[in-house]
């Protein structure tokens, strides 16, 4: 794979997703620690609305980190609008699935598409199959952190639009790009009990946990435990309140949101539209109320800025 070198990892045993939230053993009692709490927007730089509602998300609610597009129109521009939010840690939302690839070998592969990356289920397959190589990954993805470094953009996180990197071979790639570029943290989705019982919820939670089995031997890092899977796009007051109710003490937990405004002038695809309720999400986390939650409950927020490694345990500073 080609590129900048940079710092190297070195190889470790891999770590099971939680593991590193665990209490250290005391030889007599002790002030519990709080849960703390990272609520992390994804798709900055999906569209001129949802970018502008993460940053006033930040602002005025409760997200704390932003995961950015490197391969989607106005990027420079909407990189600029975060250089000057110091306080929102900012990670890389890997992408295979949505635009153009910034990479030339990729667009050649994807001419059937017009050069533009052929959607999830595509290129799942193509990636299983081996019509797009790994490699091509890596060197397309790698490109994507390299936009966001040179635009002035320090990275704290790696995760991936739709999840496409918990493929084994795919998180692979994401763990070794992150030990060449001193990154820490990586994004571990897990399928979460639904409030509702659907089909649907059920074939989703089905699908996440066999890529959760298939992926955690190549997790080198402690994780956050992981929330949202459930109200992915459409995330509420009454969820937030379900997913608060959860949490433990002395555990580090990463809430996945999708906040914006919606713009019809920008967004014109059906799909996204049934999707996505970015003014909803917005709402709820921006709402007084949440943050009164939050404080009754005596929970944290924090970014990955305020996390360490230590003893191969993720704990906060």
């Amino acid at each position: 794979m080609g590129g900048v070198p940079g710092r190297t990892r070195s190889p470790a045993t891999p770590v099971r997703p939680g593991q590193a939230q665990s209490a250290p053993m005391t030889n007599g009692p002790a002030r519990a620690e709080p849960p703390c709490l990272i609520v992390n927007a994804d798709d900055y730089g999906y569209f001129r609305g949802v970018s502008r509602g993460i940053l006033e998300a930040a602002e005025r609610g409760v997200v704390t980190a932003t995961g950015v597009f490197a391969n989607r129109d106005a990027f420079e521009e909407r990189a600029g609008w975060l250089r000057e939010r110091q306080g929102l840690d900012v990670g890389v939302h890997l992408n295979l699935t949505s635009g153009t690839p910034l990479t030339a070998p990729m667009r050649n592969n994807l001419s059937r598409s017009s050069g533009s990356f052929a959607g999830k289920y595509a290129m799942t397959l193509a990636v299983l199959t081996g019509r797009i190589p790994v490699r091509e990954v890596a060197d397309e993805w790698q490109a994507q952190i390299e936009r966001c470094l040179a635009a002035g953009l320090q990275p704290r996180f790696l995760n991936s639009h739709e999840h496409i990197h918990m493929l084994p071979a795919l998180f692979d790639v994401v763990a070794t790009l992150a030990g060449r570029y001193g990154i820490a943290h990586i994004r571990f989705p897990t399928a979460e009990r639904p409030a509702r019982l659907s089909a649907g919820a059920l074939v989703r939670n089905a699908i996440m946990k066999g890529l959760e089995m298939a992926a955690r031997p190549h997790v080198r890092a402690p994780v956050a435990h992981f929330l949202g899977l459930e109200a992915s796009g459409r995330l509420d007051g009454s969820y937030f309140r379900r997913a608060i109710a959860t949490l433990r003490p002395g555990r580090i937990y990463e809430l996945m949101c999708h906040p914006g405004h919606l713009d019809r002038d920008e967004v014109h695809d059906a799909r996204l539209l049934r999707y996505h309720d970015w003014e909803g999400e917005f709402a709820a986390l921006t709402s007084p109320d949440v943050r009164a939650l939050l404080e009754s409950k005596g929970v944290r927020l924090i970014g990955y800025r305020h996390l360490k490694v230590e003893s191969g345990r993720l704990r906060p500073l």
